[in-house]
């Protein structure tokens, strides 16, 4: 029993996370999280670009010169 409780202990966070990976894929839930994840990704560098306009120009003429 005490074997149990270290063996628990040690990998009962590892344990749960794959319950909650196999669960996301067998529901296809995954491909929700990653449509939200997109658009706050989306989101946030159109607000970065909006702000930023003149490093943003700058970095990407660099970018294209170095093309």
């Amino acid at each position: 029993m005490n074997d149990f409780k270290s063996f628990m202990s040690q990998y009962g966070g590892m344990i749960i996370g794959i319950i909650v990976a196999i669960l996301l894929l067998l529901t296809r839930f995954y491909l929700l999280i990653i449509a939200i994840i997109l658009i706050v990704v989306c989101g946030y560098a159109g607000h970065y670009i909006q702000h930023n306009k003149d490093s943003v120009k700058d970095k990407l003429k660099n970018f294209i010169d170095r093309l």
